[in-house]
C-alpha cells in the first residue's frame, strides 16, 4: 500500500514538472514573438504628417489676342483692306488674411489696325491702368471695410489724330492724287499731317483714395472716398493746354497770341495737383461659365477746381465665351473731363466733349496662372 501512493506521488510531480516546463516553453515563445514585433514597428519608417500651411494669396492671369482681316478683290461696293490686331492682359493678386485684405489688379491693352486707304499703322487701342486697394474689414459690419485705394491711368505710345493729307502742288504735277504716289511717298504725307493727341504720361491720373467700401450684392462694389488726392500728369508740351493744365506763375501776365504752339505749350504747367471726393461702382456678373460682364464707374469732384463739374470715366466688357480657347468681347469706353478740350471738324470748334470707344473683337483667350 505504501509502495502504491509512492508511486502514484512520484508519477504525479513529474506530470507537475512537465505541465510547467510546458507552460514555461509557451510563454517563452510569446515573449519572443511580441519582442520580434516590437523591433519591427521600431524599425519601420515614420511617417510624417504634413500640415498644410494657410495660403493667403489668390493670383490670375488672363490673356486676350484678338485678329481681325479684311481683303477685297474687284468689290463692287468698294472698301478697304484691313488687318487689325489686339492684345489684352488682365493679373490679379489678392491677399486676406483675418481682418485684413489687399487687391491688386494691373491690365495691360495694346491693339492697331492697318488700311490699305491708310498706308500707316495706327493706333486702335493702348491703355494702362494698375489699381492696388489695401483694406480692414470688421466682422461686425458686413458689408463695409475701411479702405484705401490706388490707382494710375495712361498708355503706351503716342496717339494722333489722323488727317487726310494735301498733295502740295510744289512737288507733284498738278492734279496729281494722293493714290498716284509711290507708297514710300503716301506714308510721308500721312505722317506729316497727323496730329499727336496723347502719348505716355501725356495725359497720366494717379490717385490715393481714403474711404470706405460697401458691398450691397455679391456683384456689387462701392468705393466711397471723400478724402482722394491726385495728379494729372502731361509730360508733352504740345498737349498741355488742350489738357486743361495751369499756365506757369511768370506766364500769367504775357501775351501768348503771338506764340507758336511749341512755344505756347512750354508756358504751361506738366502737372496738376487736385484734391476732392471720388465714388467708384465695380460690377461683375457672371451669368454661366461662357458669358461674363464687368463694369467700373468712376466719379470724381474736385474741391479745388469747380467742385460741380464731375470727370466721369466709365468702362463696360462683355465677354462671350464660345469655345475653349476662343472668345468675343465687347468693350466700351466713355470719357467726360471739362478740362480737356477737344477740336472736331464737323464744327470746327475745340470745346468739352464726350468721349466714346467702342470695339467688338474675336480671339483667342487663355488663362495662364489661377490658383489659391
Amino acid at each position: 500500500m505504501k509502495k502504491s501512493v509512492v508511486f502514484i506521488s512520484a508519477v504525479a510531480l513529474m506530470m507537475g514538472v512537465m505541465q510547467h516546463d510546458a507552460v514555461g516553453q509557451e510563454l517563452t515563445e510569446a515573449q519572443k514573438a511580441a519582442a520580434a514585433a516590437a523591433a519591427a514597428v521600431a524599425e519601420a519608417p515614420v511617417v510624417e504628417q504634413k500640415v498644410e500651411k494657410p495660403k493667403y494669396w489668390e493670383e490670375s492671369l488672363k490673356t486676350n489676342i484678338k485678329f481681325g482681316q479684311t481683303s477685297l478683290t474687284n468689290w463692287a461696293a468698294g472698301g478697304d483692306n484691313t488687318v487689325t490686331l489686339q492684345a489684352f492682359i488682365d493679373g490679379n493678386a489678392n491677399y486676406k488674411r483675418d481682418k485684413l485684405f489687399w487687391n491688386n489688379r494691373l491690365q495691360l491693352d495694346y491693339g492697331f489696325v492697318y488700311a490699305s486707304s491708310k498706308p500707316i499703322l495706327q493706333k486702335s487701342d493702348d491703355r494702362i491702368y494698375l489699381e492696388s486697394k489695401f483694406g480692414y474689414k470688421n466682422e461686425k459690419m458686413k458689408n463695409f471695410s475701411l479702405s484705401v485705394n490706388y490707382d494710375f491711368k495712361s498708355q503706351f505710345n503716342t496717339g494722333y489724330d489722323y488727317l487726310t493729307p494735301s498733295v502740295p502742288s510744289d512737288k507733284y504735277p498738278e492734279g496729281t492724287g494722293l493714290n498716284d504716289l509711290s507708297h514710300k511717298d503716301q506714308v510721308s504725307l500721312w505722317k506729316g499731317a497727323r496730329k499727336v493727341k496723347s502719348g505716355f504720361l501725356a495725359p497720366a491720373y494717379t490717385n490715393l483714395a481714403v474711404g470706405i467700401d460697401v458691398k450691397p450684392f455679391k456683384w456689387l462694389s462701392l468705393n466711397i472716398a471723400p478724402l482722394t488726392g491726385g495728379v494729372v500728369i502731361v509730360r508733352d508740351d504740345l498737349l498741355r493746354k488742350n489738357y486743361g493744365m495751369q499756365l506757369k506763375d511768370q506766364y500769367m501776365d504775357t501775351d501768348l497770341s503771338a506764340m507758336s504752339p511749341e512755344e505756347l505749350g512750354a508756358c504751361y504747367k506738366p502737372a496738376r495737383f487736385e484734391f476732392g471726393a471720388q465714388v467708384k461702382a465695380d460690377i461683375a456678373v457672371k451669368v454661366n461659365d461662357n458669358f461674363a460682364y464687368t463694369s467700373q464707374l468712376v466719379l470724381f469732384s474736385n474741391y479745388l477746381d469747380h467742385p460741380e463739374n464731375l470727370r466721369v470715366n466709365w468702362d463696360n466688357r462683355f465677354d462671350w465665351k464660345l469655345a475653349k480657347y476662343f472668345s468675343l468681347t465687347l468693350t466700351t469706353n466713355m470719357i467726360y473731363d471739362d478740362k480737356i478740350m477737344i477740336f472736331s471738324e464737323k464744327d470746327g470748334l475745340t470745346k468739352q466733349r464726350v468721349q466714346f470707344k467702342q470695339s467688338m473683337l474675336f480671339g483667342f483667350t487663355y488663362t495662364i496662372a489661377s490658383k489659391k
